[in-house]
């Protein structure tokens, strides 16, 4: 699964703080891909793979857009009406998280939903920007 989406926790809980005080900006150079999915399309998802026998092996659980990290932190400051020019340096998030900031926060992920879109599924946010707008409404 990619970065899940969804009101009232995980990841976007744990972005918000700084976007609410107009300090959100990318993290790193901003480039790298994120893969992400709606809290109610992951759900949907997992339901379509255990019901349908002829689906199994990997399965990409993500949205069809994905975006890079400065893409996705300025969707987020226009949802939340702030600005996202304070961009967090990659060496600092190193410093700060060591080699989990690597792997967590400035990897690039860039995958499809190919599976799923081959069995038929139909997201219900399939940009960030509803994504978004849906959780923190």
């Amino acid at each position: 699964t990619g970065v899940v989406i969804g009101p009232g926790g995980g990841a976007l809980l744990k972005m918000l703080l700084p976007f609410k005080l107009g300090l959100g900006g990318r993290l790193g150079s901003g480039a790298q891909w994120m893969s992400w999915v709606d809290l109610d399309d992951l759900v949907r998802a997992a339901v379509l793979v255990t019901e349908n026998a002829t689906l199994s092996g990997p399965i990409n659980v993500v949205s069809p857009e994905v975006v890079t990290n400065a893409e996705f932190t300025e969707i987020l400051g226009r949802v939340l009406g702030k600005p996202t020019f304070l961009p967090v340096p990659g060496f600092v998030l190193k410093l700060a998280l060591g080699e989990m900031a690597s792997e967590l926060l400035l990897a690039s992920t860039r995958v499809s939903p190919n599976r799923l879109n081959e069995a038929g599924f139909k997201f219900l946010r399939p940009t960030a920007e509803g994504a978004l707008r849906n959780a923190l409404s």
